[in-house]
């Protein structure tokens, strides 16, 4: 008996490596690696040398990394939730100015009812200031400071314009 008749605990604990190692990354490579790694492993088992096995292992592996994963992926990301959550959900949202914003500082009372830290999105479009009662909209979140700009102006019924939250 040589030492390649025990090829084959070499092949499962091959095997049980790659899947421990893909429990913790859950990245699926691992999982093509021992999915290769048990295609070496039946080659083994049918009787052939141990060079090819390495080979159809490889081969196997480098198929199913480049073939099979990328599809699971998509199809394991594709149930995702496409709700916007947390600051996602904030940027666009109306508010209105609670105290005066300025390019550095101001208070912020968005449409969920929170009040925000702000600042003036772009001083050089805006110039000045935006005074208490004026409506803003969330252009992004630095932090914990909301980045805002004036609500769009339109006209109103009885033709004077006033600002109104998206």
């Amino acid at each position: 008996m040589d030492i390649t008749s025990f090829a084959w605990i070499a092949w499962l604990v091959l095997i049980l490596i790659f899947v421990i190692i893909e429990m913790l990354t859950l990245d699926l490579v691992f999982l093509m690696m021992a999915v290769g790694s048990l295609g070496g492993l039946l080659s083994g088992l049918f009787g052939a040398p141990w060079w090819l096995q390495l080979i159809i292992a490889a081969i196997l592996s480098v198929v199913l990394l480049f073939g099979i994963r990328p599809s699971l992926l998509r199809a394991l990301k594709r149930g995702g939730d496409p709700a916007k959550s947390n600051v996602d959900r904030l940027i666009g949202m109306g508010g209105v100015v609670v105290s005066t914003v300025t390019r550095s500082t101001g208070l912020v009372k968005l449409q969920v009812g929170e009040t925000w830290t702000s600042r003036l999105a772009n001083p050089d479009v805006v110039p000045g200031e935006l005074v208490p009662g004026e409506h803003v909209v969330v252009v992004s979140i630095e932090g914990a400071t909301a980045v805002v700009a004036p609500a769009p102006v339109s006209a109103g019924t009885d033709g004077l314009t006033e600002r109104i939250a998206p």
